[in-house]
């Protein structure tokens, strides 16, 4: 098992170019099965969630191919009536993605049950929910496999019992070529929505609403090829906004996609982190001053999270580590998935002083100097958090199973030797 061994406590400073948002790059790989014409993908992040969605998508007949630098080129003009692979489908998430297109497209899928990040239940009933009221029947196999069929999908009027990123986009991708107009309501907006629903338009499809919690499809008996580029990784950019506050030196963050980040700024600069923005790049200078801002009349301040545009979820992980490096307290609650705070206790064994209240909320109080220890990564932004409280120690840290970072960073032991850190990898 490959393992990062980091040696903490030296400047970082350079300049550092984010990969391709991981949570677009996965639906619009399964927008692919929507048409049998190529779809051309552009600033593809080479992580394993990507090659495992790849790979799905090869045994499903569609055709993969490498066709220029961060660039994919699929087909899915031959699909094969073909079960999924349970092993590749616990290896991500995403994987449930493949349910609406595959029932717009051939009327029946069977989907073993996803895996991903080790955060919580996450719930699969808002998907179920959206597809069957387009028409499919949903069986459920043993705990294990779910069976999805419908003669026809017809639009309706839909309220999703919750925001579910992944639910909006399989009820997307499932109602842009069902008859009729579908109205989805309590939709999620995160920027990875807005770009698949963007790029579906081009691809023919007639979505309005997109940005906003109400979504209007009008369904469209096919859709077309087309290219499309991927937007920067808001997530990673945050990432490397964190990095650059807890370590010495100025980080430039190039082509950052600075219209996603203006609540992720917000926060952070609650924890008195100063960044800059020179066009669409993000500058995170040297000297910060990080001390938490209390709420008004001195009260202790709480960083939550929810569905956009509040504070991303993947990004709590990021900012209490951070916390550990501010002046003053601050409450961290994660609202929304109830074990991603469990990695807390690496961090304390690190020498941080934070009190786990619960599963979803956790006290800070910074500044504290962590030392180097040996680590596990539990999911896949504990993990970079881990990274980032690594670089800022003092002495040597080994993470073990960074397969975890892998998924969602593309080889980001690379990106921080450019910016000086001294990681190498093992294994």
């Amino acid at each position: 098992m490959e393992r990062f061994v980091i040696e903490g406590g030296y400047p970082l400073q350079g300049t550092v170019h984010p990969s391709g948002n991981k949570n677009a790059a996965l639906p619009l790989l399964a927008a692919s099965l929507l048409t049998d014409e190529p779809l051309v993908l552009d600033n593809v992040p080479k992580i394993r969630d990507v090659e495992t969605m790849c790979a799905l998508l090869r045994a499903l007949g569609v055709e993969v191919e490498e066709t220029g630098d961060h660039q994919l080129t699929l087909q899915a003009r031959r699909l094969r009536r073909a079960p999924l692979d349970p092993e590749l489908c616990r290896q991500i998430r995403g994987s449930i993605l493949l349910a609406g297109p595959l029932l717009a497209r051939q009327g029946e899928v069977q989907v073993p049950l996803p895996g991903g990040d080790v955060i919580g239940r996450r719930r699969l009933d808002t998907h179920l929910l959206a597809l069957s009221a387009l028409g499919a029947t949903v069986e459920e196999n043993g705990g294990s496999t779910l069976t999805m069929r419908a003669s026809r999908l017809v639009g309706t009027d839909i309220l999703l019992d919750e925001a579910s990123v992944t639910g909006t986009e399989n009820a997307l991708m499932a109602a842009v070529l069902a008859e009729g107009t579908t109205v989805l309501r309590n939709a999620a907006s995160e920027p990875h929505v807005q770009e698949l629903a963007r790029a579906l338009n081009q691809m023919g499809a007639h979505i309005e609403g997109i940005g906003s919690n109400t979504l209007v499809v009008r369904g469209v008996p096919r859709l077309h090829g087309t290219r499309w580029r991927i937007a920067p990784d808001h997530i990673e950019v945050g990432s490397f906004i964190g990095l650059g506050a807890v370590t010495p030196g100025e980080i430039v963050i190039k082509d950052a996609g600075v219209e996603n980040l203006r609540m992720i700024n917000l926060v952070m600069g609650r924890l008195g982190v100063r960044v800059e923005i020179r066009g669409d790049d993000v500058v995170v200078p040297d000297g910060q001053d990080l001390r938490v801002v209390d709420d008004a009349l001195q009260a202790i301040p709480k960083i939550d999270d929810g569905p956009w545009p509040a504070f991303p979820a993947d990004m709590m992980s990021i900012a209490l580590v951070v916390a550990t490096q501010a002046r003053g307290t601050v409450l961290i609650h994660e609202k929304m998935f109830e074990s991603r705070l469990y990695f807390v206790d690496k961090l304390i064994a690190m020498g941080a002083r934070i009190i786990l209240c619960d599963p979803h909320r956790a006290v800070v109080v910074g500044p504290a100097r962590l030392h180097g220890e040996r680590l596990e990564s539990p999911d896949i932004r504990a993990g970079m958090a881990l990274l980032i409280a690594s670089l800022c120690a003092e002495g040597e840290s080994v993470i073990r199973n960074i397969g975890q970072i892998d998924r969602g960073y593309e080889r980001v032991d690379l990106k921080l030797q450019a910016l000086g850190a001294r990681i190498r990898r093992e294994g």
